[in-house]
Parts: structure tokens; C-alpha cells; sequence
């Protein structure tokens, strides 16, 4: 009898540190599960973000370089305007 009880419970202690090997293994899968979504998700985001911020800076550059067109457009009308003032008003022919 002291045998068999003696084999008993080395089966119990065998079932459980298997059941707590398993368990432990099934959690440690999970969380290296859930820190990869994560990762996933943070990297998908970054890179969005980055996409968004690059159409943006585009677009403003575009914005600026017609802005800049813009300026230099009136400014060059501003000085022939000037100019032709400055022939006719300014200084009439005699």
C-alpha cells in the first residue's frame, strides 16, 4: 500500500507540474501573442502618422511654391506698375 501511494502521488505531482508547464507555456504564447499585436499596431500607426505628416508637408509645399509664385508675380506687376509711373508722372517727357 505504501507502494502504491508512494506512486500515486508521484503521478499527482507529475500531472501537475505538467498541468503548470502547460498553463505556464499557454500564458507566455499569449503574451508574446499580445506584445507582437501591439508592436503591430504601433508600427501600422507610426507609419500612417509618417504617411499623413509627408502628404502634409507635400501639400504645404505645394501651398508655399504657389504662395511663392504668387508673390513674386504681384511683385514683378508692382514694379512695372512703378516703373511705368515713374515715366509718366514722375518724370514727363518734355
Amino acid at each position: 500500500e505504501v507502494v502504491v501511494a508512494a506512486a500515486a502521488a508521484v503521478v499527482v505531482v507529475v500531472i501537475v507540474v505538467v498541468v503548470v508547464v502547460v498553463v505556464v507555456v499557454v500564458v507566455v504564447v499569449v503574451v508574446v501573442v499580445i506584445v507582437v499585436v501591439v508592436v503591430v499596431v504601433v508600427v501600422v500607426v507610426a507609419v500612417v502618422i509618417v504617411a499623413a505628416v509627408v502628404v502634409v508637408i507635400i501639400r504645404i509645399k505645394v501651398v508655399v511654391s504657389v504662395v511663392v509664385v504668387v508673390i513674386v508675380v504681384v511683385v514683378e506687376v508692382v514694379v512695372v506698375v512703378i516703373v511705368a509711373l515713374k515715366k509718366t508722372i514722375f518724370n514727363p517727357e518734355k
